[in-house]
């Protein structure tokens, strides 16, 4: 008897033990490939030793004393799944090849689909496989679940998790661990988030396209284990008030987020969602003291109140992080048009529509879950009332001790929350603001200055007032700009030229670039959309107005506009207006930038500065070689060989894609720096070039770059320098404080954009 017992315990390990020897030769090979470090080699034998000990319980168990043809398939994907694993915590040190990582996961996902048909062909279909088969599967869905949080977020861990939280809750729950029919849906979703997986860890679509698929993904998976559970509950003969304690609980946590939610990406933390909200208490008072009808009424405006305050807490995260600023409900709805041609020049206009998709889904998801939630809290406390008096004055002293003591976390220390009231407040500042900008545009005191009187100091210059795309202070902290300065500066003293610089705080960040262009240009703080669009039916003078009116050529160049810009006409004056449309450019664009920067300056000089017998011109140009996602970028040539911009044609392919640079927050660092640099180098190289002596150019930034650059907190500064061949041009400026060349001190006065007309006229006027 003991004889026969050891055989079938030898039988028992001889398949486990095969695994762990084959998972060893796997290693080994990847070893071989990818230089496994130490990490991957303990973390692919610890998951090979678990699996061999965990398959010899469940064989005894079973009472199997050895695999069949199908679980020979399935241990060879456990094998499969424990090198992904090897090769995910090799990633974590360094850079895995993602395609063996790609491979070795694809290779395990199809033999998914093999093990069941051998099963059902060799007629060896059994409990024992379907568990294995099943456990691999989560296995691997979690491994590739952190791989892939790694780069895309780790919510993404909720994918790998959902298999062993539901395990978990079968331990507090019995119920949920009851057995159900198997079904092919479930199989259908689990093949549908191991491929996603697999798909977002390739990183061949663009991570918003990635994002919204996984997203996709996620629900369908919730949906199966929705479904189980709802099975296993009914199974159960429906526990007597599971369901609607789940519900309950469920929507009060709801609700509860979506008054604490923050609005800044840095303050998301456990301790912001202990706070008390206090717009909660609030609501839950009045539905003690309200009539039933009068009760649901007012959860259902509540909810859809409280639906409203979520998005727009949303949106604040995305200002935030895009513009530094929270989110303006009056007039930043004027921003979804140009924030969605952004998005498709990043990310492409597939990727942009399917982002703005799932934002609209996720909004109507949320004006309709709250709304019932709020209701579903509305009969909770009406069939409570006394307890709920009781909770509501519990959370009145948890909200005011920490508040009086100082005690807890900074998030917790605060009253309560009010994001309502903030919310009411915001609204109210922002029409309070558009009647003070009203009463500013009353003042102006050049408005009558005739043209004999003004620029009188730059007669016969060619000027040029030249915006850099998201040069902010941010970038002279860079190495890489650093350079750029020092061979600029060596590049003007060799034509001749000399430099003074400062900083001027610009009224955006991150991006909204014509709102410094317009703050500049008419000496008015314009700082949002409505501003700027009341400001250009108005007939307020402007540096190109002055230019025009004492004698220059005013000259527009937006290299990336593609249709006609009315403002252009109708407010600033240009007398002609050059854009991708019509300056004879046959060359590749690169992401938003539809031309180098090299090729807007050799068109300028082309068809304006060489023009015999001219007049004087005075010229806006935006350099936008330099404009998010600052990738690919092109290279500088000799002037002689621009032509027509076919020169540039092998770049693109030639550099780094904004989906790489996009995936790590160092590129992106480093790809706006090397971005910078070029639209420096050749703006000076153009200087150099054009041996101009009569050439004077404002150069200044039109806003700091995004909180992914600049960091959170960061200041609103610009540095601007005035470049001139003729000292008399720079001397006027001498008691400005600036700082002789490119690079202005760091200690120079910070000036607002909008002091920067009415000082440069009176510099140079009479």
């Amino acid at each position: 008897m003991r004889l026969v017992q050891g055989r079938v315990r030898s039988h028992i390990l001889t398949g486990p033990l095969a695994g762990f020897a084959g998972l060893l030769v796997l290693l080994g090979a990847l070893a071989a490939v990818t230089g496994l470090d130490v990490a991957g080699w303990a973390t692919g034998v610890a998951s090979g030793a678990g699996l061999a000990a965990l398959l010899v319980r469940a064989m005894a168990h079973h009472r199997r004393d050895r695999l069949g043809p199908a679980d020979r398939v399935t241990l060879a994907r456990a094998i499969l799944a424990c090198g992904v694993a090897a090769l995910t915590a090799d990633s974590f040190g360094g850079r895995v090849p993602v395609a063996v990582f790609v491979t070795i996961s694809t290779v395990a996902l199809i033999l998914d689909g093999v093990d069941g048909q051998v099963a059902r062909r060799t007629g060896t279909a059994s409990a024992f496989g379907a568990r294995f088969d099943m456990e691999v599967d989560s296995f691997l869905v979690l491994i590739l679940s952190v791989y892939v949080a790694h780069s895309m977020g780790w919510w993404v861990i909720a994918f790998g998790a959902a298999r062993y939280v539901f395990v978990a809750a079968g331990w507090a729950l019995p119920w949920l661990r009851g057995s159900l029919p198997p079904r092919y849906w479930a199989k259908v979703v689990a093949a549908i988030v191991g491929i996603v997986l697999t798909v977002a860890a390739a990183r061949i679509l663009p991570d918003a396209v990635t994002t919204v698929v996984l997203l996709i993904a996620l629900g369908l998976l919730a949906e199966s284990f929705g479904r189980h559970t709802w099975g296993l509950w009914r199974q159960a003969g429906s526990p007597p008030g599971t369901r609607a304690t789940v519900t309950s609980a469920l929507a009060v946590l709801l609700v509860w987020a979506a008054l604490l939610v923050p609005d800044h990406t840095g303050d998301l933390s456990l301790a912001a969602f202990l706070r008390v909200p206090l717009e909660g208490l609030v609501f839950v008072v009045l539905v003690c003291v309200l009539p039933s009808r009068s009760a649901r009424v007012l959860a259902v405006i509540g909810g859809l109140l409280i639906g409203v305050l979520m998005i727009t807490r949303v949106l604040d995260r995305g200002f935030y992080f895009a513009f530094d600023r929270p989110f303006h409900p009056v007039y930043d709805a004027a921003y979804v048009g140009s924030a969605l041609g952004l998005l498709g020049d990043s990310i492409g206009r597939i990727g942009a529509l399917a982002v703005f998709i799932g934002a609209g889904i996720l909004c109507v998801a949320l004006l309709v879950l709250l709304p019932l939630s709020a209701v579903r809290v509305t009969r909770i406390v009406a069939r409570h009332r006394r307890p709920t008096i009781r909770i509501v004055a519990v959370l009145v002293a948890i909200a005011i001790v920490p508040a009086l003591t100082g005690a807890g976390p900074g998030p917790v220390r605060q009253l309560a929350s009010s994001s309502a009231a903030r919310l009411a407040t915001q609204v109210r500042d922002d029409l309070h603001d558009q009647r003070e900008f009203v009463r500013a545009l009353a003042q102006d005191p050049f408005r009558d200055t005739p043209g004999n009187d003004l620029l009188t100091g730059l007669r016969g210059k060619d000027v040029l007032l030249v915006f850099v795309e998201s040069y902010g202070r941010t970038a002279l902290d860079s190495p890489v700009v650093t350079s750029a300065l020092e061979a600029g500066d060596r590049r003007l003293q060799q034509a001749g030229f000399s430099s003074r610089s400062g900083f001027l705080t610009s009224p955006t960040f991150g991006g909204i670039s014509w709102l410094a262009h317009s703050t500049l240009q008419s000496g008015l703080w314009v700082d949002n959309q409505a501003r700027y669009d009341h400001l250009v039916t108005l007939d307020r003078l402007t540096l190109t107005d002055a230019f025009g009116r004492a004698g220059w050529r005013t000259i527009a160049d937006v290299p990336s506009n593609d249709k006609d810009w009315s403002v252009a006409t109708t407010y600033y004056h240009y007398d002609k207006v050059y854009d991708r449309r019509n300056v004879g450019y046959a060359g590749p664009s690169f992401s938003y930038a539809s031309m180098p920067d090299q090729y807007t300056l050799a068109a300028l000089q082309r068809m304006e500065l060489d023009k015999p017998n001219r007049a004087p011109v005075m010229a806006e140009v935006d350099l936008v070689s330099s404009h998010t996602p600052w990738a690919p970028l092109p290279r500088l040539v000799d002037w002689s060989r621009v032509g027509d911009g076919s020169v540039f044609d092998p770049m693109p392919a030639e550099g780094d894609s904004p989906e790489d640079v996009w995936r790590q927050p160092d590129r992106v660092k480093a790809a706006y720096a090397q971005s910078i640099a070029y639209s420096l180098d050749a703006l000076t190289s153009f200087v150099q070039q054009l041996h101009d002596r009569n050439l004077v150019l404002v150069v200044l930034g039109d806003h700091q770059p995004a909180s992914i650059v600049s960091g959170n907190g960061a200041s609103h500064d610009v540095p601007v320098s005035i470049i001139a061949a003729d000292p008399a041009v720079t001397d006027r400026v001498a008691d400005w404080g600036w700082r002789n060349g490119l690079r202005p001190d760091p200690s120079a006065p910070v000036s607002p954009m909008d002091t920067f007309r009415d000082r440069f006229l009176s510099t140079y006027g009479r």
